[in-house]
């Protein structure tokens, strides 16, 4: 392929503009803010699961705290009569009483058991609602946390995003000074390898860094100027410069 000399050299800052570009790309891709997000955003979604289970514990206990406490009132209501009929002196067979001095025993020992399971039920809803207190809590935290890292990689995104377009810019105004054919082998290559273009410096090409043997030194320097040559270990287009030692 043949191509201008000044042709061939733009490519170089052709080169360095994608390179710029490449590297901007990575750390847009890189950005620290993304792990943390990524991994507050997995911790928000435990921390729903947590939430959905705290909450969970909270209202059954709660049930059974109405419950337990709905079982003691027939219990109560039925002890208030009983002691009412002996203190009204309303029982006067010895043998009623007795019985009915039974039941109020029984009735004490029964409201004593559900009382205790009441109790228990209720130290029971007071560590869940602490618990969940607790989810809820650290989940406002996490949120605050995560909306300043949000916020903070949009700001490095919108300084990359403008960073890019200008290099895009600065890409299409010396892609449309290159012939057709060369900047699409350029790019062919850059596909490939990252990079399409590399100079010759001191008889290394810049691009793999390997120094050319004296074969193909003869060769580049009987090339003419507007023969694009290529690396023979990289196959990058190689460009002469007054710094290639030919």
């Amino acid at each position: 392929m043949q191509a201008a000399a000044t042709a061939q050299s733009r490519l170089l800052a052709l080169q360095s503009i994608d390179t710029a570009i490449a590297q901007l790309e990575h750390r847009r891709r890189s950005l620290p803010e993304l792990a943390r997000i990524a991994e507050r955003q997995q911790v928000r979604r435990r921390q729903g699961e947590q939430l959905i289970a705290a909450n969970t514990a909270v209202s059954d206990l709660e049930l059974d705290v109405a419950k337990a406490e709905a079982d003691l009132v027939p219990v109560r209501e039925r002890l208030d009569r009983d002691r009412q009929r002996v203190d009204s002196g309303a029982v006067t067979d010895p043998k009623q009483l007795n019985a009915l001095l039974d039941e109020i025993e029984h009735l004490k020992r029964r409201i004593n058991d559900l009382e205790d399971i009441e109790l228990e039920l209720m130290e029971r809803l007071e560590e869940a609602t602490g618990t969940r207190d607790a989810v809820v809590a650290a989940r406002a935290e996490g949120e605050a946390e995560l909306r300043a890292l949000l916020a903070a990689r949009d700001k490095q995104l919108a300084v990359l995003d403008a960073d890019l377009t200008d290099r895009g810019a600065e890409r299409s105004g010396v892609a449309a000074e290159l012939p057709t054919d060369l900047l699409e082998l350029y790019d062919r290559i850059r596909a490939k390898s990252g990079s399409g273009a590399a100079e010759l410096i001191h008889r290394r090409c810049s691009g793999c860094q390997l120094e050319a043997t004296s074969a193909d030194l003869t060769r580049y320097r009987a090339a003419p100027p507007d023969q694009v040559l290529r690396c023979e270990e990289c196959n990058r287009i190689l460009i002469r410069t007054s710094e290639s030692g030919l």
